[in-house]
């Protein structure tokens, strides 16, 4: 995505919108999780393109209104019909599956690789962009295979590329909303009122990074607050860097983040880090970093020109307040698991991650759960793959069990 204030290529989508408007908000947010770029322009900040929206519109100033390569346009779109506008496959060939996949990670793909060449037709179903948090991620260093590391999105387009060279059929922008069961079936409802039966379902959906919720967050996100280290430290080369967070992930990503920036503040809500002696030992002998403990962020600031312009923080022991400058913030308090449509259905830690047995299966038979969104998994992309092939194989064990009986 990238700002404009005139007409762009004939290739490119080219968005007029603004940051007030909700529907504005969430077509930048489809375009995003998908991958799609796009010329957005925001119309407060470039009043000469209000012309062209009335003139599009015959008068009306309707917002988003958006302009494809093909000279279509589409004002005040609903999620389906981008989708079906950009091409994205978003019902099934089929009513009934031998798996159906939710989630289409390293998880997800990987098991729908095992199901389908096993001869089981397999369905996964992804409401987002493909690949999950790996398409997300700039680049993979530890990923077995890639000595020489891979960028997150290449690794995703080779997974779904093998997936679908097998016979995986994969469909997008499709929001599960529900799961049921009827007899030997698994009933896997979405957002468009479209019902899928298979003979097992495997929810591979993830997790996603918490937020603070405080004001000012969302309007940073992806400029100057991120949660990944790994994809956006080498921006901050040289420079000063916030982390939010003082357990394991704030502590390894503290370190790593050390090696690019000039210092690393840590900011801790409790009285004590939580990170591990050991980690805590790496970061005492790290003159680059300094930890801070009873600190609550209030707000984050931002400038006229929507960029990060300070951290409001209340000291919880003085309840004196102040505002520091980083040049940027990684938020870093763990992680929250995508299992929402599937809490009233299925057995949960206190957590929301859905609980399984030895054999990847949950509390409901024929469903089973792996990757990020499950209780106790590693929240790492090599040992998301293996769960995958893990439960590929328990799957296939679970039909055939249910076939001879």
């Amino acid at each position: 995505m990238t700002e404009s204030s005139s007409g762009s290529a004939a290739d490119t989508i080219r968005m007029y919108g603004a940051n007030w408007c909700p529907d504005c908000r969430r077509a930048k947010t489809f375009f995003g999780e998908n991958r799609i770029h796009y010329d957005y322009i925001d119309v407060d900040q470039h009043p000469e393109a209000i012309s062209e929206v009335e003139r599009i519109n015959k008068g009306m100033r309707s917002i988003p209104t958006i302009i494809f390569p093909d000279g279509s346009v589409l004002v005040e779109p609903s999620d389906t019909e981008l989708a079906r506008q950009v091409g994205l496959r978003t019902e099934a060939s089929s009513d009934y599956y031998d798996v159906i996949i939710v989630g289409s990670g390293p998880t997800g793909l990987t098991a729908g690789i095992y199901t389908s060449r096993e001869g089981l037709s397999t369905l996964v179903i992804e409401k987002s962009g493909i690949g999950g948090q790996v398409g997300m991620t700039r680049q993979m260093d530890n990923f077995p295979g890639f000595d020489e590391g891979i960028a997150g999105v290449e690794l995703a387009r080779r997974l779904r590329h093998q997936a679908e060279r097998f016979g995986v059929e994969i469909l997008q922008a499709q929001t599960v909303t529900g799961l049921d069961q009827d007899g030997a079936y698994r009933i896997v409802r979405t957002a468009d009122g479209q019902e899928y039966c298979g003979g097992t379902v495997l929810l591979a959906t993830g997790s996603h990074y918490r937020r603070l919720g405080v004001r000012g967050e969302s309007r940073l996100i992806g400029i100057n607050i991120h949660f990944c280290a790994t994809c956006d430290a080498p921006f901050y080369r040289d420079r000063d860097v916030v982390v939010i967070g003082g357990g394991n992930s704030g502590f390894q990503e503290a370190l790593h983040i050390c090696q690019f920036a000039r210092h690393v503040t840590i900011l801790e809500y409790e009285d004590k880090p939580r990170a591990s002696v050991v980690l805590q030992q790496k970061v005492m002998d790290c003159p680059a970093i300094d930890v801070q403990t009873n600190q609550d962020v209030r707000e984050f600031l931002v400038s006229d020109e929507r960029t990060l312009a300070g951290i409001r923080i209340r000291d919880r022991v003085t309840g004196a307040e102040r505002i520091d400058h980083p040049d940027g913030v990684f938020v870093l308090i763990g992680m929250d698991p995508n299992s929402d449509p599937f809490r009233d259905s299925l057995k949960t830690d206190q957590w929301g991650f859905i609980v399984t047995g030895d054999s990847l299966e949950t509390s409901i038979p024929g469903v089973f759960a792996a990757g990020d969104v499950r209780a106790g998994s590693t929240k790492q992309a090599a040992s998301a793959a293996g769960e995958g092939a893990t439960a590929a194989l328990m799957m296939r064990q679970y039909l055939a069990r249910v076939a001879v009986m």
